[in-house]
């Protein structure tokens, strides 16, 4: 089966809810009568499997149809989640041989009536998948509200599990490292659900090897944990099933060694999201009041705004002497909130985030190069650099994040171009070179040109990394041409362009698959 690819900004389409639409008079007449539909796709081919992505409508007339069995199971193996067989002008009817195969492999079948097109089949479909995730955004939007509400509340840490709990209508709890139940709701799972819940605890929370400080409602001596040199830093979150129950586990934030555990009958498109909200929430009431992260922070702002300079105040925020900065977008394209950018940062495992608009901004204290990608955000991740030079780092992230979203991957990294043959010439010339092969351009153009090399010449990438249309890309690539009096179809000259813009700081791209 092809690679899984990310899912769409919207909850997926029943197959039963495009049956109910009684004015494309489709009929199912073969294979299961439920299915899950993330898209609609139309395919003549004899074996559409490799344009295939999972989860489709495949809409087709037939017109290559040949051996139904084999064509059956290539679109089962591909992941689609259904055929739609259009009635004339090829065929009079749905083939026998296609019934039985669909029958035969499970595979929902629709008969298309000949008034039906296909394009009004889609076009339902989107306008379903707009109705649902509407839907979505409201019922998150209402729990959002009551998980606040319950957080206020004399005893805020079970009122949240409660919430949660009625919001997800399942079992939720509070554990600690050891799998013991500091706070519950929902009812009482079963014990293998019970064992399994605490095995994903272990994993998104282990046991702290040191600490003092104790959390308010954990079990003595749970404080915070360490991390020991070359040790692989632990998951945020973990998932796993048993007999049909969706079980999560999320590390809650402030390395307290706590966990919230989740087991519900059915895994909705919004359920991540309040989660995740709630994972804020409770990351924040059983965090030791002012404790010695929060009291750092506090006297760095203080020293900053009284005229500090970065590099005196850093000590206060973390013990390493290398930054990483981490921009982030949400995937479906929706604005972040406070809380999307303080869930974001806990998952990276910084207290340091703030958001702007859409863009997420976290500082990572430290050396992170193992930055994984995090589910339902696009990320742009900067190269480690000591604190003076984080204006650039963040320039880094950002340039990051808009080549992750040209090219439609989860995250991508920063890496400063330091070997092959740039590094036969010494640093000090080639930035010479650089500023005086560039003079001419303003930064906007030579910024312009460097994306539109990073993206191989394509317009269209470049416009959506750097978030203009793509016209504007097209004359400002010509303006540059002009100005420098080259020929950029020319490789030669793409080539020193390319080098030229590297060693003014532009850099390599690292780029991670979206998971």
């Amino acid at each position: 089966m092809p690679d899984s690819p990310a899912a769409p900004p919207a909850p997926p389409v029943s197959l039963s809810e495009l049956l109910g639409r009684e004015e494309l008079g489709l009929r199912r007449i073969a294979g299961p009568d439920h299915a899950d539909l993330l898209w609609v796709h139309t395919s003549e081919m004899a074996d559409p499997y490799p344009y295939l992505l999972g989860g489709e409508l495949l809409l087709t007339a037939g017109v290559q149809l040949t051996e139904a069995d084999t064509y059956v199971a290539r679109l089962v193996q591909a992941g689609a989640a259904a055929l739609g067989f259009g009635v004339a002008p090829v065929h009079d009817t749905v083939p026998a041989a296609l019934v039985e195969a669909c029958d035969r492999h499970g595979l929902p079948l629709l008969e298309v009536p000949p008034e039906t097109r296909f394009t009004t089949i889609a076009q339902a479909v989107w306008r379903l998948m707009a109705e649902a995730r509407h839907r979505e955004l409201r019922r998150v939007t209402r729990a959002q509200q009551a998980l606040a509400t319950a957080a206020a509340r004399p005893d805020p840490v079970p009122s949240v599990l409660r919430q949660l709990a009625v919001q997800l209508e399942g079992r939720v709890a509070l554990l600690t490292a050891d799998g013991d139940v500091l706070h519950a709701a929902g009812g009482r799972p079963a014990p293998d659900v019970q064992t399994a819940l605490a095995r994903l605890a272990r994993v998104v929370a282990p046991a702290p090897s040191s600490g003092t400080g104790a959390v308010p409602g954990a079990a003595p001596g749970a404080g915070p944990p360490t991390t020991s040199p070359g040790r692989k830093p632990s998951p945020s979150s973990a998932t796993d099933t048993r007999d049909g129950t969706h079980l999560f586990a999320y590390a809650l934030a402030g390395g307290q060694g706590l966990a919230l555990a989740l087991a519900t009958p059915r895994r909705d498109f919004g359920d991540h999201t309040v989660a995740g909200i709630a994972v804020v929430l409770l990351s924040l009431l059983t965090a030791p009041h002012q404790g010695a992260d929060a009291a750092g922070r506090s006297a760095a702002l203080v020293r900053l705004l009284l005229g500090a300079a970065p590099q005196d105040v850093a000590p206060l925020l973390g013990d390493g002497d290398s930054w990483t900065v981490v921009h982030a977008r949400r995937a479906d394209g929706t604005p972040a909130g406070a809380l999307n950018a303080g869930a974001l940062g806990a998952a990276l495992g910084s207290a340091l985030s703030d958001v702007d608009r859409e863009t997420v901004r976290v500082l990572l204290p430290g050396r992170h190069e193992a930055v994984t990608p995090q589910p339902g955000w696009t990320l742009g991740v900067s190269g480690p650099t000591p604190v003076s030079a984080l204006p650039d780092a963040d320039t880094q992230a950002s340039r990051a994040l808009g080549h992750a979203e040209a090219t439609r991957t989860a995250l991508t990294t920063h890496r400063p171009g330091t070997g092959g043959l740039a590094a036969l010439v010494p640093p000090d010339r080639a930035e010479a070179h650089a500023r005086t092969l560039l003079a001419p351009l303003t930064r906007p153009l030579a910024e312009t040109l460097r994306c539109w090399l990073s993206l191989h010449g394509s317009w269209d990438r470049t416009a959506v990394a750097l978030k203009v249309h793509r016209n504007t890309v097209r004359q400002r690539v010509a303006r540059c041409a002009a100005l420098l009096d080259m020929d950029l179809d020319d490789m030669d000259v793409r080539t020193e362009l390319w080098f030229a813009l590297r060693s003014d700081g532009a850099g390599h791209w690292e780029v991670a698959d979206r998971k």
